[in-house]
């Protein structure tokens, strides 16, 4: 394959979600340190305090994002609740900012467990939960293992089990394989950053087109920046094989087991031209997750918190609403799933 040729999806597999969004003048970054074996550092990114927000009483988010992107990925989101919650997104250990672990376990469970420790940690929960993709799986089980630490739990394009991926997502799962991931790198060595980012951003919005310039250049510069990274390659590949030992398992430990053990009211967002996590999935999640509320937008594609985010910020909001007022509202969590666009959402129980 010559360097002239187009990226296809097999190459933009090493980020099956951007690696960043276009992020915000005035987002925060910190680093926490967990000592106890495995010890972990991971960068904490939070958005600009709203100036009608000071004083009052925000309840306390956090999101995750999925494999290959970072916290970034949250920063078009997080300041449309920022009046409302008081968020934080991680970047999971080798991703975005952060170190790699100590122990170099990519697992799933582990990415549950670093999320699970950095609340103990700091004493926050319950919060909001957010996750997408492979970050979606991860604080599934989190909400499984530890319901007093979720309040409600958001789940967009959830990386769960499916008998029948799509082609578009075998590439990723080959990422599993031993040495399939550094094949990629040497295939596609003299390709530019912007190449490589180009074909991401193709295979996980569902219309490249709303991509700003602005966010097209900030993932460019990031995945430029990963790529030097010395451990880029084993992080990916140890990420995408720890996804697929999750697909894999059974009992109480599956994770549709586990999605059945949530307790949190639950909102679903899958996109309706999703390469990665099929639709078709929407209602089986549905219905696993007991009282969930399902948003579908036909025109978004893996991640829909960058593509439609007013429209999931929305969501969220009724969500959140939602929890604080059930206990005076009996069955305000229950009803039919309902479809909707990604103009005019409309978010309903199941």
């Amino acid at each position: 394959m010559s360097s002239t040729e187009s990226p296809d999806t097999a190459t933009a597999a090493a980020f099956p979600v951007p690696p960043a969004g276009p992020g915000a003048a005035d987002e925060a970054v910190e680093w926490v340190s967990l000592a106890s074996p495995p010890r972990l550092t991971m960068a904490v990114r939070t958005p600009g305090e709203p100036a009608d927000t000071a004083g009052r009483d925000r309840e306390p988010a956090l999101y995750v994002h999925g494999l290959g992107g970072s916290s970034r990925n949250w920063s078009a989101l997080m300041p449309l609740l920022a009046d409302r919650l008081a968020g934080e997104a991680i970047d999971l250990p080798g991703f975005g900012e952060s170190p790699p672990p100590d122990d170099g376990n990519y697992s799933v469970s582990a990415q549950a467990r670093a999320v699970i420790r950095h609340l103990d940690a700091a004493e926050r929960g319950p919060v909001h939960l957010i996750g997408n993709s492979m970050g979606g799986a991860a604080t599934t089980r989190v909400a499984a293992m530890r319901p007093d630490l979720v309040r409600t739990l958001t789940l967009i394009s959830p990386a769960l089990p499916e008998l029948r991926p799509q082609r578009t997502a075998v590439p990723t799962a080959l990422l599993a394989v031993p040495g399939v991931a550094r094949l990629f790198g040497r295939l596609t060595r003299a390709w530019t950053p912007e190449q490589r980012t180009r074909e991401v951003l193709a295979l996980c919005y569902g219309d490249p087109a709303r991509i700003t310039p602005e966010g097209f250049g900030s993932a460019v510069e990031e995945y430029a920046r990963r790529l030097e990274l010395p451990y880029f390659w084993e992080v990916m590949e140890r990420s995408a094989r720890g996804v697929v030992n999750a697909y894999t398992l059974g009992g109480q430990h599956g994770l549709w087991r586990q999605a059945e053990r949530v307790l949190a009211p639950t909102l679903l967002v899958y996109g309706g031209r999703d390469r990665l996590v099929s639709i078709r999935m929407a209602r089986r999640a549905a219905a696993a997750f007991r009282g969930s509320r399902l948003l579908t937008l036909p025109e978004a594609g893996h991640v829909a918190m960058m593509e439609y985010p007013e429209a999931v910020a929305r969501a969220v909001r009724d969500l959140v609403d939602s929890a604080a007022d059930r206990s005076g509202a009996p069955g305000a969590d229950t009803g039919s799933a309902r479809v909707s666009d990604a103009a005019q959402p409309a978010v309903g129980g199941s």
